[in-house]
């Protein structure tokens, strides 16, 4: 490929039109990609073509442009190019641009999840079944992807109680002495201490394979005929084993919501589209079973056909993941064959794209487009309620327009101790999880449980690394879960930072259960308190409550609650990690089975560290040189 960079937006030259005439002039009639810059340096749109020269400078001519376009090529002070061999490098070339800069007169995937698959590692003697999310750079085999991890989870415990795999890593596997409680359970054969020879294990290796390629049946048979032999040499308790695994796989071929027969590897994707939104629901397919369903909002331009929107899905969804033999479409598209010759070069096999017109195959896709009708109807209500909740929450406020990014922040610890900070997001669309950050108080200068310290670290963080990136989300209301106190730490953190929020259009508030006087002349907080006495502390103005039943007030408490919830959970799996930890795990050279050694050797962790360089070398697999770096590291030398 070759690229071009053409114009700085900085200057002072031609803009719109005349730009874009003026770059016509100068491009091949080649395959390419291309790129409109704004007055910012900012990408407004990335588009493909197959003659660079031809689809530029039809953005040069005077009409026959929708709103859209026109607004677009008025604000055009730049553009890139990128010449490529064929037009299919330029359609994949696209989507991944359009999926790193996310322009603003582009049809975009906001949606990008990791989708999970269920992963057989045959990188070690004993295969592990395990769920994989990323990469698929271990060696195995995979099946997926699932829509869901509670989908992959469920599956995986049933193939576990019909074909007894092992699930643990390898470093468990080769420190055990005895089976574990899965193996008690009936869950797995236990391989790693010889309850089962090699040869046996990979024979329910490749049965389980088998169930996942899609031969459930060939499997289902051969365990049947062989219970039934069991039965007659009376060997029972073979044989209920055998029964408990055949009812497993029935009830992991029955629990899938559609099956097709004549689909066994396959995609579906289908659009609706109502007042200027849309969902594209996906199906996926494989080994002839429904292996889930995920529903995507994609953001729209107006003038977007169905057609063009779902081509575009399509190609930023499959730029990083693999494609199925079959893709499965609710709407024609313009350019079927040229996504689909794209697919199969991404792929290194054949891949087809169509808009099945009867069978099986156009029910499968009328059954995804219903879906979408009601996810995308679901969503629309859900929308309705949270503009009336942010509504609501400016009229409260005095803000002049409703919020369309919120940040709420919240401390949790316990006496100081695995103190965790939280931020959490909220918009039009209702809570943006993928924005949620936590945030490890790191400072050793801060006391045991000053609230308001810990507040100012996290605040400081955030808010430093906003001023540093142009592009960094910026919130139009934060809330500080806390009273005056809390307020005023922010508030200084903003005056360190040399940021006015009034100026930046950031409006801060703090959120508190307001204090009573109790018989004895003090002020504590009333835990019975009615959820209508949660008190606003604004800049400048006095703390006041809502009325018990304020709309707002419903809206300000589950931004609250959800604050509490996620900074909650960040504290606990913090804890949780700090009480299994054990001194011997940041030893170097000491891993899992010369730690057993020590720790049977030596009764606890405190002994190991304890002990003498010579009696540490009395430990199987400890070396002299190993036990003195052990005895260093516990006594810093």
């Amino acid at each position: 490929m070759n690229a071009a960079a053409d114009a700085n937006p900085e200057n002072d030259g031609p803009k719109g039109a005349k730009l874009i005439a003026d770059q016509v002039s100068r491009l091949p009639a080649k395959p390419g990609v291309y790129r409109m810059i704004g007055a910012k340096g900012e990408v407004l749109y990335v588009g493909k073509a197959k003659s660079l020269k031809a689809r530029v400078s039809s953005y040069a001519k005077s009409g026959g442009h929708s709103n859209r376009i026109m607004r677009m090529i008025a604000e055009t002070c730049a553009m890139e190019f990128v010449v490529t061999s064929t037009e299919i490098e330029a359609l994949l070339l696209e989507a991944n641009l359009i999926k790193q800069l996310k322009p603003r007169y582009n049809v975009i995937l906001r949606d990008d999840k990791s989708f999970p698959y269920i992963l057989v590692a045959d990188d070690h003697e004993a295969p592990q079944i395990l769920k994989h999310r990323g990469a698929q750079k271990r060696k195995g085999f995979y099946y997926g992807p699932f829509a869901s991890a509670g989908a992959v989870n469920r599956t995986l415990n049933t193939l576990q109680k019909a074909f007894l795999l092992r699930s643990c890593t390898d470093s468990v596997y080769d420190a055990r002495t005895r089976p574990c409680l899965l193996h008690q359970i009936k869950r797995c054969a236990a391989p790693c201490v010889g309850q089962i020879n090699r040869e046996d294990y990979g024979a329910l290796v490749d049965e389980a394979k088998d169930f996942l390629d899609g031969k459930s049946g060939d499997v289902q048979r051969a365990l049947s005929e062989e219970m039934e032999a069991a039965s007659a040499d009376l060997d029972f308790e073979r044989a209920a084993a055998l029964r408990d695994r055949i009812r497993a796989l029935t009830h992991i071929q029955g629990t899938q919501d559609i099956n097709a027969a004549t689909v066994g590897e396959a995609d579906i994707f289908a659009l609706h589209e109502d007042s200027g939104q849309a969902c594209v629901q996906v199906f996926f397919f494989r080994a002839g079973q429904n292996w889930g369903n995920h529903a995507f909002f994609p953001r729209l331009t107006q003038d977007a056909l169905a057609g063009e929107i779902l081509e575009t899905f399509i190609a930023q969804f499959y730029d990083g993941r693999e494609p199925p033999r079959a893709v499965l479409v609710s709407h024609e598209l313009s350019q079927a064959n040229l996504l689909e010759e794209a697919l199969t070069l991404k792929a290194g096999r054949n891949v087809t794209v169509r808009q099945p017109q009867r069978g099986e195959k156009r029910d499968l896709v009328a059954a995804a487009l219903m879906n979408a009708r009601e996810a995308l109807s679901r969503r629309m209500s859900e929308s309705a309620s949270q503009r009336k909740g942010l509504d609501a929450l400016a009229s409260v406020l005095g803000l002049e327009a409703a919020p369309e990014r919120i940040e709420v922040y919240d401390n949790s610890h316990i006496q100081g101790a695995n103190a965790v900070g939280a931020m959490i997001v909220a918009g039009p669309d209702g809570f943006v999880k993928n924005q949620y950050r936590k945030f490890n108080i790191k400072s050793e200068a801060i006391a045991a449980g000053d609230d308001y310290a810990m507040m100012r670290e996290v605040l400081t963080r955030r808010f430093s690394r906003m001023l540093k990136d142009e592009n960094a989300e910026r919130p139009d209301l934060v809330i500080i879960d806390g009273g005056k106190g809390h307020l005023a730490a922010a508030l200084g953190v903003f005056a360190d930072l040399g940021v006015e929020p009034e100026s930046e259009g950031i409006c801060v508030i703090g959120v508190a259960k307001a204090r009573r006087l109790t018989e004895d002349g003090a002020k504590r907080i009333d835990r019975t308190m009615g959820t209508g006495d949660d008190q606003i502390v604004m800049p400048g103005k006095d703390p006041f409550l809502l009325p018990p039943r304020d709309q707002g007030l419903f809206f300000l408490q589950r931004l609250r609650d959800e604050a509490h919830r996620f900074a909650i959970g960040a504290h606990r799996a913090k804890r949780k990690k700090a009480i299994s930890a054990n001194p011997l795990d940041d030893v170097p050279g000491v891993g899992a089975k010369r730690k057993r050694a020590l720790l049977n050797h030596f009764g606890s962790a405190k002994e190991v560290a304890r002990a003498k360089p010579v009696d540490l070398a009395a430990v199987e697999g400890v070396s002299d040189a190993l036990a003195q770096a052990i005895y260093d590291h516990f006594h810093d030398r």
